[in-house]
C-alpha cells in the first residue's frame, strides 16, 4: 500500500504527525465505526476503540461491517476493517462500556465520541474533563434531517458538554432531582435524540464532518490546520431551521458559537461553589455523581 496521494496533499511530517497520534472512540456504531475507518484511511496510526455492542442484521445497511462481521463485537469489526486499510495501526479494542474502564481515555491526543445516549455524553463528558482531554461529539437529528457536531475543550473558556447540551439541544435541561443528583432532561424515552432513523448517507455525512474535525485538530499549528469560525457546526441535510423563523437550504450548514454557562452545575461558577476542597489544594473537577454529594446544596436539599 501507498500514502502517497496523502503524503503530498499534507507533508511527510505531518502524515507522520498522524501516524503517531492516538485517538479515543467511544461507541462504534454507523456513525463512529464510519469515523474509524475514515481516520484510518487518513493516516492516523493509533486507536482507542470502545464499545459494548455487536453486529447485528438491522445494522448490516447502515454500518461499515457488512455480513462476514455478524454477531461479532463491533470493536472487533472496526478493529480488523483499520487494520485493512492500514496494517501497520496499532488498535486496542474493549468490548463493554467506558465507564467500567474510564483508564483507556489515559493518553490520547483526542476523543471522538459516536455514542447516541445523551446521558452517556454527559458520563463522557465528565470523564474528559477529569483527564483534560479534548472531545468532539456529534448527534444525528430525527430522520437524518441534519446533526451537529461541536468541540469540547477542557480549559475554562470551552463549553463542557453539558452547558452546550442545555444551550443546543431542544429539551435537555440540568436541574437536580429527588436523589440529589444531577439530572439531564432526556430527549425522547430512550436518552438519544429522537431517533428515528434516516438513511445511512445522512449519518455520514455528519460523521465525515467529525472526523475531519478530528484531523483538523490533530494538525493543529501546523499550515495545514484550518481555523474553525465557532465551536459548533450544524448541518442541513433538508430544510432545517436552524435560526429561528429562517429555514436553512438542504446540504448547507451554519457555524455556531456556543459560550460557556457560569451557572453550569458541571463546569459553571455554580459547579466551583459547590467545590468544597481547601483553597491550598489544586482545584479539583467534580462528577455529577459527587458533585451534590460535597455541597451545601446537597445538605439543604436534603433539609427540605
Amino acid at each position: 500500500m501507498s500514502w502517497d496521494r496523502v503524503e503530498r496533499l499534507i507533508g511527510t511530517e505531518n502524515l507522520t504527525r498522524l501516524a503517531q497520534s492516538r485517538v479515543g472512540i467511544v461507541g462504534l456504531g454507523s456513525g463512529g465505526g464510519f469515523v474509524a475507518q475514515s481516520l484510518a484511511m487518513s493516516g492516523v496510526g493509533q486507536f482507542v476503540l470502545v464499545d459494548d455492542d455487536v453486529v447485528e442484521a438491522t445494522n448490516i445497511v447502515r454500518h461499515v461491517a457488512g455480513l462476514p462481521y455478524l454477531g461479532q463485537p463491533k470493536v472487533s469489526a472496526v478493529r480488523d476493517l483499520i487494520l485493512q486499510r492500514n496494517p501497520h495501526a496499532q488498535v486496542e479494542s474493549y468490548h463493554g462500556r467506558i465507564e467500567a474502564q474510564p483508564e483507556l481515555l489515559d493518553n490520547l491526543d483526542v476523543l471522538v465520541v459516536g455514542v447516541d445516549s445523551e446521558r452517556v455524553k454527559f458520563q463522557i463528558n465528565d470523564l474528559a474533563r477529569q483527564k483534560h482531554l479534548t472531545a468532539i461529539y456529534a448527534g444525528v437529528y430525527e430522520r437524518g434531517e441534519g446533526g451537529d457536531v461541536v468541540i469540547i475543550h477542557p480549559h475554562q473558556d470551552s463549553p463542557c458538554y453539558a452547558c452546550w447540551a442545555g444551550n443546543l439541544r431542544e429539551g435537555v435541561q440540568i436541574s437536580v432531582n429527588e436523589q440529589h443528583r444531577l439530572d439531564y432532561g432526556m430527549i425522547g424515552e430512550s436518552g438519544t435524540l429522537e431517533a428515528e432513523p434516516g438513511l445511512w448517507l445522512h449519518v455520514v455525512r455528519v460523521a465525515t464532518t467529525q472526523a475531519d474535525l478530528t484531523i483538523n485538530y490533530l494538525l493543529r499549528n501546523t499550515p495545514q490546520h484550518i481555523h474553525l469560525p465557532a465551536n459548533t457546526v450544524i448541518l442541513a441535510n433538508r430544510f432545517l431551521e436552524i435560526m429561528e423563523g429562517t429555514l436553512t437550504p438542504p446540504y448547507s450548514a451554519m457555524w455556531v458559537q456556543i459560550e460557556r454557562d457560569p451557572s453550569c452545575l458541571v463546569c459553571g461558577l455554580e459547579g466551583s461553589r459547590l467545590n468544597l476542597k481547601d483553597q491550598s489544594e489544586e482545584p479539583s473537577i467534580l462528577s455529577m455523581d459527587d458533585l451534590l454529594e460535597r455541597s451545601n446544596l446537597h445538605h439543604d436539599l436534603e433539609d427540605e
